[in-house]
């Protein structure tokens, strides 16, 4: 055999480079994954072969950008399925093993069913797997043990059986371990013990028996062991104590120990019901090593005794290898070659692209400069508190843990984002009602990363700013979350029941809606003392404007107590944002006149929008007319007073309310008070 015999081969490959092969393999098994997800074709229609990116005219197949829920890295190849709930309801098929390059697959909140296909394991880069709130059935296959970059493991929600493979103790990077609300029953296997990262691991409401292994306290990192509504009994490892609240095994009658309030000392009765521990301490015999079928390897072939079927003739082996060689040397220059243009292909349509972007076009626009720490997060544990920008950001390790939530947390509250419990959207963010574990009620806003502050430090800096406000007219921050995998942030707030001032405005008599007097007042101060606090006069360390002050963005609480929003968001926002925001202010007449030729927010430019949000509530109406303003500039009431309150009101706070109100508003900045100044004169009105 010599080389020339080879030329067949070569003259082969130069006719069908990689160019052509690769995203035509790739755009089929995309189209087998879409028929098995989506059967009936209702969910999937934008992923057609003859589809193109709207409006760019370029290529949909499949990394143009009008594949929903594909994301490409700049070679073109899926990175990132985000299908979370779609309403699909078909199966996962075996093709999904062959997207190799997939990091992330997020197919949560849907209707899917069938068993997990073992051709999953072959995703060897693959760090998040979300197959929760499906209705999966069958056993967890044992090959996902395999699967050596996977963090996050989120299988809960389903009907999956059998027992928990062993082999997920190799999962060496695994930190999240969600198995709760299926049908599995067996031991809990000790190799989870062996999981160093482990941070939270769910076993609750399954059929689980036998005792707790021991190794189950080893994991250094682990903060949440829930066994809660199982069958298991036994000791209780004592180590298990360090978890504090974090460990919860409730309605588990078997369980006994020492030093758990509402567990009973263990006797020799609850020992001896006490099953072994599976591969542990009591066991008698240890999993063995699962061998690949596909390595073919015979236990009993020795140095000299292997079978003749294994034996070459060298002279083969080396012809062969020869031809190998040369057959790759050149492959991998025509690859080399197409992944150059197809990078520069690539690269160029990032520019354009939309908000759903996947991981590495996150790091594109998210981190110009350097490594971002909002790119260094898991998707299900929110920010990373170890990762190194946070260092420069001021952020205190108990400030991280008194506002980090999880994105299981903000799913969980807010139905997974369900349209019901939408509140409102903008042309960048949404804000959704959510109901959090301890039953608090919340107001959640989802901000793209797109329109977040492309420098990490900045919107770091930012971040700090909004957790360091606290004052009882603004509305208060309970935390924040960002999700690599949806491209969002997540900022969440006490929600408010009585809804923003606006919807007391332009108001019918029997609407029930009128405003007193006396709440109209207590209305006023209570923004005024917000602002106070925000631009420094009061208690704030950090003097800030807030830029964006409305009756929308004045919320009312259960006592009617004014509550500012959205304060210092613009800390956080793109500048393009900040500036698109404006149109909807200049439009309700909030804008200040000179911010049309300084382009500069001032406090003086905030007292501008105090003033008119005075007049606003005095009128009881939306727009502020000329003759509004000569009624309050001359006392004549019935021009700048609501008629709905029947003439029940004080004449002399209406008389002093309107002059500052005027002087608020005010075209110079020189001739408008200060927000302290303006705080002294409503504070000598009789209701405070």
């Amino acid at each position: 055999m010599n080389l020339l015999s080879f030329l067949p081969l070569l003259l082969l490959l130069s006719l069908f480079p990689p160019s052509l092969s690769q995203p035509t393999s790739q755009l089929a098994i995309l189209m087998s994954i879409k028929s098995s997800l989506d059967p009936n074709g209702q969910y999937l229609s934008s992923w057609s072969p003859t589809s193109t990116a709207a409006g760019t005219g370029a290529s949909a197949a499949p990394c143009g950008g009008a594949f929903e829920g594909i994301f490409c890295n700049d070679q073109g190849l899926v990175v990132n399925i985000s299908l979370q709930g779609k309403g699909l309801a078909g199966k996962i098929p075996a093709e999904i093993g062959q997207l190799e390059s997939l990091s992330g697959l997020y197919l949560h909140f849907n209707q899917l069913t069938g068993v997990l296909p073992k051709e999953i394991a072959n995703l060897n880069e693959l760090s998040e797997l979300y197959l929760d709130v499906n209705n999966f059935d069958g056993e967890i296959p044992p090959e996902i043990g395999n699967m050596s970059n996977l963090q996050v493991l989120q299988l809960c929600y389903n009907k999956l059986s059998g027992s928990i493979p062993t082999q997920l103790g190799s999962l060496k990077k695994l930190s999240v371990l969600a198995l709760q609300y299926n049908l599995i029953s067996g031991a809990i296997p000790a190799s989870l013990g062996d999981l160093t990262f482990l941070k939270r691991l769910d076993l609750s409401n399954n059929r689980l028996f036998g005792s707790i292994p021991t190794k189950l306290a080893n994991p250094p990192m682990l903060e949440v062991l829930d066994v809660r509504n199982n069958t298991l009994s036994g000791n209780v490892p004592t180590a298990l104590k360090r978890l504090n609240q974090g460990f919860l095994y409730s309605n588990n009658t078997g369980l006994c120990g020492v030093g758990f309030s509402t567990l009973e000392v263990c006797t020799a009765d609850n020992l001896t019901q006490n099953k072994p521990e599976p591969f542990g301490p009591g066991s008698s015999s240890l999993p063995k090593k699962d061998i690949p079928e596909s390595a073919n390897f015979n236990s009993n072939c020795t140095q000299t005794g292997c079978s003749n079927q294994f034996t070459v003739p060298r002279i083969a082996l080396i012809c062969g290898a020869i031809g190998a060689t040369v057959a790759v040397s050149i492959s991998a220059l025509l690859t080399f070659s197409w992944y150059r243009r197809r990078k520069q292909k690539i690269g160029s349509a990032f520019d354009t692209s939309d908000s759903r972007l996947s991981t590495d076009q996150v790091k594109e626009v998210c981190s110009r400069r350097s490594a971002s720490p909002l790119i260094s997060l898991e998707y299900s544990n929110g920010w990373d508190p170890m990762a190194k920008g946070w260092n420069g950001s001021g952020f205190s390790q108990e400030v991280l843990e008194s506002f980090m939530f999880n994105l299981e947390d903000v799913e969980s509250a807010t139905q997974y984002f369900s349209e019901v419990n939408l509140l409102g959207k903008s042309s960048f963010s949404a804000i959704y009602k959510g109901l959090l574990r301890d039953g608090s009620v919340v107001a959640i806003k989802c901000i793209a990363k797109s329109s977040c502050k492309s420098d990490e430090f900045q919107f770091l800096k930012g971040l700090k700013i909004l957790t360091s406000l606290k004052h009882e007219n603004l509305l208060r921050l309970r935390g924040f979350c960002c999700s690599q995998g949806r491209g969002e942030c997540f900022l969440i707030y006490d929600f408010v029941s009585n809804g923003n001032l606006l919807q007391y405005l332009d108001v019918k008599a029997s609407s029930g809606k009128v405003l007193e007097w006396s709440t109209r007042v207590s209305i006023i101060q209570g923004i005024a003392k917000g602002i106070e606090y925000l631009h420094g006069k009061k208690g704030n360390k950090v003097a800030l404007v807030h830029q964006n002050i409305s009756v929308e963005k004045v919320l009312i609480g259960e006592r009617y107590n004014p509550l500012l929003s959205d304060s210092g968001l613009h800390k956080l926002l793109a500048d393009d944002i900040i500036f698109s925001t404006l149109k909807a202010s200049a439009a309700m007449g909030y804008l200040a006149p000179e911010y049309t030729t300084t382009g500069r927010f001032t406090e003086k430019s905030d007292v501008y929008a105090f003033g008119m949000i005075m007049f606003q509530v005095l009128s009881g109406k939306c727009k502020v007319s000329q003759s509004t303003r000569q009624g309050a500039e001359t006392c004549k009431f019935e021009g700048f007073i609501d008629s709905n309150l029947n003439g029940n009101f004080s004449e002399s706070e209406a008389a002093t309310m309107g002059k500052i109100a005027t002087l608020c508003t005010h075209e110079s900045p020189e001739n408008r008070p200060a927000i302290d100044t303006v705080m002294e004169e409503l504070s000598e009105l009789s209701i405070c």
